[in-house]
């Protein structure tokens, strides 16, 4: 007979070995001990595989049930209850079941190597035995106890207490009967006794809808097959317009305005608009599962869960499905730099800060008052490693943004002196975040070559887009933040300023060839009181409009990918706000549907033109005609493909006047024809242009070139020359 103290362990939930007390256990002389903890349960018997009754138990305290039965530990039984409400029930008995996680995980888990972490640990759906439930394993290696609770057991955690693993600290169990679509945390008692408010899943592969905080059981989606035509769309001499998106307010269901659309509304009308608009690639703003909507979804919690918000991960997979069978590829943003403190979150999980530095100087983020990873302990490393894979593999995701790359990168940022830890050489480089960002580009360049990876980062820190074998971080592409604060910047002054401002709009071409860059007019740029792109422009409404117009224009003609978030493809004019759709009525306006109109010419022509995208990373791409004409705030350039035989010319005019007869140099003699001009009244615009839209070389000099032409440049706009003999 067991001795009392265990019986009390295991009725109080406080017992962190329950598999040595409860199930089958030898007994000697062919017999086997039973012992089961069924709250309000009043008689247990034991049935076994032929439904005949083996053995009845006695209760030893409440709940508490023990008795001898002649059989084998290894036979299979059941459990028949009586409970008090006067029911009976036959069960399985969760601790008759064998480990949950195979050697060979235990060992990838422990030392923190294992690529794919979500096939063990979460909630699965599985049989052992033969007998249909779901296995359930959690990391919490501090724990003194932790138990599954969920709608199929009351929440109560003295009914399923866990077994630990203690190789790798993963604490495991398989339950009977629990279907997909179930409830469920983990309750964990610390080591000094304190029971920890119920945590989600880290793994969880679905979640309730905020407010609610619970993990739903799911299937692991099965993998996608990689795609050579996706991996050759995502290449960097490919053309790559990129529609940045927030699911939750690009449109509103239109019977209230207020629903959102599901995955699958979704996949019906934004797949359609990004491909009638002409964009290669979508970017989803954050989906992995995030508690507060104010977020934007930057406050991740549940991060192998896409948000509840529009439907299950069934329907998320169809939606990028749909993308692909339309020839959109499909780019989410990601969140490894920080998470918020919800208590059911991952802050001090298991009662220690296990997923977070412990030191507030190294783990706490003054700008968003949130937890920073701690990078150095291999298992959160590759909790986040094994996430990329996840949306890679499992839902065929082209790429990852990853997002606020710079904040992992310093130690120092957004720190005053004395608030932060040096590294161990004494710098401020974290050498730790430098690391995991390595190795998660190498692991996704081996494991899914056909992915891409893209950086949003703000600083100069050297060689983000280039390989690790020659000292980068190993991304494919970089967000180029310094030309959009530049030209922005450039574009908010009245045209009368920008004659002594033309390096805003030059600079970025001193660099531009130093990483693999990506244009981004995102939504941090029209958030936060900055306003739109449409509200940063000066001049009266017709001037903004142009403005607009002309600034489209130049962000399409100057090397690198691109990217435009929702509502600037039509000049949208008020700030995004979350919890609105955009204003599409603002599409009966002709001068705003002229803008749409416009990007949507400009996407076409960007990939009708290799020009424009084979050659964005060297030198060889671009060629400035003239760049120091600031007294007519005029710019041109020429860019070209790989085939030296064709190229194209764009020339920007930045301010209100029409130039007559602005000569200008060009690289070879034939003629020069319009193929597209912001001004054109098919926009909005004044309809002011060369005139028969052509212009044919003279033998004349100019711009250091041997030929020139006579052109007429139409006010606040860009104009696209393509050249023939």
């Amino acid at each position: 007979m067991l001795h009392h103290h265990a019986i009390e362990m295991i009725c109080h939930a406080n017992h962190g070995d329950p598999f040595s007390v409860l199930g089958p256990h030898a007994a000697g002389a062919g017999q086997t001990a039973v012992r089961c903890f069924l709250p309000h349960a009043t008689q247990v018997s034991v049935v076994n595989a032929q439904n005949e009754i083996q053995g009845l138990l006695k209760q030893r305290a409440s709940g508490f049930f023990e008795g001898l039965v002649k059989a084998a530990p290894a036979e299979p039984y059941q459990l028949q209850v009586q409970w008090a409400s006067g029911q009976c029930s036959l069960l399985d008995d969760p601790y008759r079941f064998p480990l949950v996680i195979g050697e060979m995980d235990v060992w990838l888990l422990g030392e923190g190597t294992h690529l794919r972490p979500f096939e063990v640990l979460g909630a699965h759906p599985a049989t052992m035995l033969g007998v249909a439930g779901t296995r359930f394993a959690v990391w919490a290696p501090n724990a003194s106890r932790v138990s599954v609770v969920g709608d199929f057991n009351f929440w109560d955690g003295r009914r399923h207490p866990m077994r630990l693993r203690r190789e790798c600290g993963v604490w495991e169990l398989f339950l009977p009967g629990v279907p997909m679509g179930s409830l469920y945390k983990f309750e964990i008692r610390t080591q000094s006794g304190e029971v920890l408010p119920a945590r989600s899943d880290p793994y969880a592969l679905q979640a309730e809808l905020r407010p609610a905080t619970a993990s739903v059981v799911g299937q692991l989606p099965g993998k996608v097959t990689p795609s050579t035509q996706r991996q050759a769309a995502n290449a960097l001499d490919a053309p790559v317009s990129i529609y940045e998106v927030h699911p939750g307010s690009w449109r509103r269901k239109a019977e209230d305005g207020k629903r959102w659309l599901t995955w699958d509304e979704l996949a019906d009308t934004l797949i359609p608009y990004a491909q009638d608009m002409g964009f290669t690639h979508l970017e989803l703003m954050p989906v992995s599962e995030h508690p507060f909507d104010g977020s934007w979804g930057y406050q991740p919690i549940g991060l192998y869960a896409p948000t509840s918000r529009f439907g299950d991960a069934r329907g998320f997979g169809r939606l990028v499905q749909r993308c692909h069978a339309a020839g959109i590829g499909l780019i989410l943003d990601w969140v490894p730099a920080h998470f918020p403190s919800d208590a059911h979150g991952l802050a001090n999980f298991d009662g220690t800060h296990l997923y977070e530095y412990a030191d507030p100087r190294e783990g706490f983020h003054n700008d968003w008052n949130t937890l920073i990873y701690n990078l150095g302990r291999t298992e959160v490393s590759n909790f986040l490693v094994g996430n990329a894979l996840y949306w890679l593999e499992r839902f065929g995701v082209d790429g990852l943004r990853v997002d606020a790359v710079a904040s992992m990168l310093y130690r120092d940022y957004s720190r005053q002196a004395g608030e932060w830890i040096p590294n161990v050489h004494g710098g401020r480089e974290n050498l730790e975040a430098i690391a995991f960002l390595k190795r998660m580009n190498e692991v996704v360049g081996v494991e899914c070559p056909q992915a891409i990876t893209l950086a949003e980062e703000s600083t100069a820190y050297p060689a983000v887009s280039r390989p690790t074998y020659a000292g980068g971080l190993g991304f494919h592409y970089k967000w180029n933040m310094g030309w959009m604060h530049d030209s922005l910047s450039y574009m908010a002054r009245d045209p009368i300023y920008r004659q002594h401002h033309q390096g805003e709009m030059t600079f970025s071409l001193v660099y531009a060839f130093n990483e693999n860059f990506v244009l981004p007019i995102s939504h941090d740029e029209v958030v936060h009181g900055k306003g739109s792109l449409f509200s940063k422009m000066p001049g009266d409404r017709w001037q903004q409009l142009a403005n607009v117009r002309a600034f489209l224009g130049y962000m399409f003609g100057h090397p690198g990918k691109k990217l435009l978030f929702m509502g600037c493809e039509f000049a949208q004019e008020r700030e995004w706000n979350h919890d609105q759709s955009l204003d599409w009525h603002l599409l009966e306006n002709p001068q705003h549907a002229g803008i749409q109109r416009l990007t949507r010419d400009l996407n076409r022509l960007y990939q009708a033109t290799p020009a424009l995208y084979q050659q964005d990373f060297v030198p060889a791409g671009f060629e400035w005609i003239e760049h120091s004409d600031a007294a007519h705030s005029v710019l041109s350039f020429a860019r070209h493909g790989l085939d030296a035989s064709t190229f194209t010319v764009v020339v920007c005019n930045f301010t209100p006047q029409v130039w007559q007869g602005y000569r200008l140099g060009v690289p070879q003699p034939g003629r020069y024809r319009e193929v597209l001009n912001t001004d054109s009244a098919h926009y909005g615009g004044s309809n002011v242009g060369t005139p028969l839209g052509a212009a044919s070389t003279e033998h004349v000099p100019w711009h250091g070139k041997p030929y020139s032409v006579l052109l007429t440049l139409p006010p606040l706009a860009t104009v696209f020359f393509e050249w023939t003999t």
